[in-house]
């Protein structure tokens, strides 16, 4: 497939080809890259162009470069322009401008990458999809997507991150989409926007991209909706909310062995589907996207009957077998809203003693300290048997925990992880959660490395 030719790849960038090249994909890493891929010799941790070489060799079909690295020929197949991370960024608007696809975009403070994952699933069979990998959401993430996506592609589902002010408003201009999705919005970089209403200017930010006559899929039951739909509205969006209160609604939400079905009203088509999960904020997440891609012309009864092939990312709050507890891996990241929903999860598994293991929330301001505390008078807690904690901060909560819910707490996760395996018993339901700074993930891995295999839990 040809994705880039080397002067097409010239006219998008104004830089100078060397060499006649044709690209079949785009790569910043040369751990990953295919044979036939245009190298992006971006400069982060380290220079990419200390690696062109080696793309070179592993078989890149041309690198896009600043200069000619040391050790690369002159004559050696190049795009060099004057810097390459402006230049991925027109590559990245070029890939876009050549496509018909309706375009989704998504943010949010929680649920970003598994709501794009949730529209990916949903779309299979309704034409050739490109989506975002991983959490591809940033200043780099988000034009790599846009000059990966082939011209004749129907579906895009491009993801937008945040850490400051300023962020998404530029990356939604660049992906211009025809929709638009919030997820939530909740105590997340607390440190940069001071408050959750800061957050939700910044979120709203993405409807400044959408098309003419774009829509607006927005979460209805927020104390910060209000501010969602003025920058929709501002945007001249159609405006579209989901929620319990939304145009797009749950009717019904029935737990089941591990899974959830639903019968909802989106928009006024009434369908039915089964999620492989018990987390009551992924059901309302894919409620939104139902909504989304209704939007953007799809067929939502079949996007329904698909959603049922959707499994939560490694990280994201999978539950899984390991030995002899039920493991629920939400380890990547967290944040008030998003452990809240991780203790209504683990709250709502029934068969064994349920266990929290929590490491530090990250990013939340001034106020973390009695964030972290208040975790306590969470009304999943009732039901929760044990909590054990890592981190200063979950200290706070340690302190706050009624004594027959108190566990362990330890200064660090290592600490935990160390003692991993006499925190939880067999027949235990086990949460493990925090934000990805806090390492709580290492409890996760010694947990497996005590020679358990995990195997995917039998579905009702």
């Amino acid at each position: 497939m040809s994705l880039w030719t080397s002067a097409d790849a010239a006219a998008a960038t104004g830089g100078r080809a060397q060499g006649d090249w044709t690209a079949s994909g785009v790569s910043i890493d040369t751990r990953t890259l295919q044979k036939g891929d245009l190298f992006v010799a971006l400069q982060a941790e380290r220079d990419g162009h200390d690696f062109v070489a080696q793309a070179l060799e592993k078989g890149a079909s041309a690198a896009l470069v600043s200069r000619i690295p040391e050790g690369v020929a002159p004559t050696a197949p190049l795009l060099i322009v004057p810097e390459v991370l402006p230049a991925l960024e027109a590559l990245g608007r070029a890939g876009r401008a050549r496509t018909q696809a309706k375009v989704i975009a998504i943010t949010g403070s929680v649920g970003k990458t598994s709501t794009k994952d949730m529209a990916r699933t949903a779309l299979v069979g309704q034409g050739r999809i490109h989506a975002a990998e991983a959490s591809y959401n940033n200043h780099w993430g988000v034009p790599l997507t846009l000059a990966r996506m082939p011209a004749a592609t129907d579906f895009a589902i491009i993801e937008l991150g945040m850490n400051h002010p300023g962020e998404i408003a530029p990356l939604a201009r660049m992906a211009r989409p025809h929709v638009a999705m919030i997820t939530t919005i909740a105590a997340a970089h607390m440190e940069a926007f001071g408050a959750l209403e800061g957050i939700a200017r910044e979120k709203g930010a993405i409807f400044e991209g959408l098309l003419p006559m774009g829509t607006a899929i927005i979460p209805e039951d927020l104390g910060t909706t209000p501010i969602l739909r003025d920058a929709a509205d501002a945007a001249g969006a159609l405006v579209v909310g989901f929620g319990a209160q939304g145009v797009a609604k749950p009717l019904k939400i029935m737990p089941g062995d591990g899974v959830l079905r639903l019968h909802a009203n989106i928009t006024g088509q009434i369908v039915d589907f089964t999620l492989q999960t018990t987390g009551a904020h992924f059901a309302m997440n894919a409620i939104g996207v139902l909504a989304a891609l209704s939007a953007a012309g799809a067929d939502v009864k079949l996007a329904a009957k698909r959603l049922g092939d959707w499994l939560p990312p490694k990280g994201r709050g999978a539950v899984e077998t390991l030995g002899g507890i039920r493991l629920i891996d939400d380890a990547y990241n967290a944040n008030p809203t998003s452990l809240a929903a991780g203790l209504a999860t683990l709250a709502g598994l029934h068969g064994g003693r349920r266990v929290a293991i929590l490491g530090d929330m990250l990013e939340l301001g001034p106020d973390e300290m009695a964030l972290h505390a208040a975790v306590a008078s969470d009304p999943a807690m009732g039901s929760i048997d044990l909590v054990h904690l890592a981190g200063p901060r979950m200290r706070h909560l340690h302190k706050a925990l009624p004594p027959e819910k108190r566990g362990e707490w330890a200064e660090s996760a290592a600490d935990l992880a160390a003692r991993a395996t006499e925190l939880v018993t067999a027949g235990d339901i086990v949460l493990v959660k925090g934000s990805k700074g806090s390492k709580i993930s290492t409890v996760v891995d010694a947990l497996r490395k005590s020679g358990q295999t995990p195997q995917p839990v039998t579905r009702g």
